[in-house]
This record gives structure tokens, sequence and C-alpha cells, in this order.
């Protein structure tokens, strides 16, 4: 059998590592093997770094918005906390453009944040609450309509100018009530 020589394609593979190294330092982008060695480490740091950027961005912002916060003194924890309340939600990117772009607008904020601290209620409990009531009052009506005869749903349903009642079995008459 004869001996086959893979030239070009390891050539090729070769040459497409080393142009990949392009511009990195020394013989890492002239010899193969330190090259391809650079090029392992440099997508395990490109890896690393991307998620890594996530939290130092986090933390840029968050460091913008607590020195605008001191500037209208209230600290960075009870600002969050008092937009938190008022039920405000604007990611840490935009209050921090917006402590840098408008001054006038984040000091608007802080005076919101200030005051839903005092109150202490939140417009999202009280829709909470008014949920929950509304639940408790379609509950109640739920078991009031099932505890009734199948007479009294027809009659219901008839007020309520439901077609084909006459026809309908009391699951179905439940569930058009409903």
């Amino acid at each position: 059998m004869t001996r086959v020589k893979g030239g070009t394609v390891s050539k090729n593979r070769r040459r497409k590592v080393l142009k990949q190294a392009k511009g990195y330092f020394g013989s890492k982008h002239r010899l193969y093997k330190t090259a391809q060695e650079q090029l392992f480490h440099s997508g395990a740091y490109a890896f690393r770094d991307r998620r890594a950027k996530k939290r130092e961005f986090r933390k840029l912002w968050i460091t913008r918005i607590n020195a605008a916060c001191r500037m209208n003194d209230i600290s960075y924890s009870k600002f969050i906390n008092g937009l938190n309340i008022a039920g405000i939600t604007v990611n840490r990117k935009m209050l921090s453009e917006i402590a840098i772009d408008n001054p006038a607008s984040f000091t608007d904020l802080v005076a919101i944040a200030k005051d839903a601290l005092k109150n202490g209620t939140s417009k999202k409990e009280e829709i909470k609450e008014e949920k929950i009531k509304e639940n408790n009052v379609k509950e109640t009506i739920k078991e009031d309509l099932s505890s009734k005869s199948l007479a009294e749903l027809k009659s219901l349903a008839k007020e309520k100018g439901i077609k084909g009642y006459s026809t309908m079995k009391k699951a179905d008459l439940l569930a058009n009530l409903k």
C-alpha cells in the first residue's frame, strides 16, 4: 500500500492557525506550535471575559448612580429600594445614563424614591391586593354557581341571553356563566 501524505490539508490547517495568530508578539505569530497554544489561551480568555464584562459594567453603572445619589442626599441602596417601592422599574444602565445626561430628571426620580420611602406603600402592592380581592370574589361566585341546581343555572343562562342553554349539561352551563 502506498504512503499518503496530507500535505495540502496540513499546510492549509497550519496556515489558518497562523492567520488567526496574526499580530501576536514574537514567535506566537510565526511558529505553528506556539501560535496554536496562544490561540487556545486566547479563546479561553475571550470566553471568560465575555462574562466578566457584564459584571464590570454593572459595577460601573452602580458607581455612577451612587455618585449621583450622593449629590441628591440619598444613598444608593435607599434610592433603589424607594424606586422598587414606588413600582418604577428602570435598569441600572439607563439610570446611569439619566444621571449623566439629564441630572434634573434624575433628581425627580430621587424625589419619587424619597416619597415612596416615606409613605411605605407601593402601587404594585395595591394592585396585588386588588387582584387578590377580585380572585376571592370570582371564587365565591364559582362556589355559588356550582352549588345551584341545573334548573337554576338554566334560568340564569336565560337571563344572560346565552344561546342553546336548554340542551347544555351542568358543566357547560357553569363554563358559559363564568
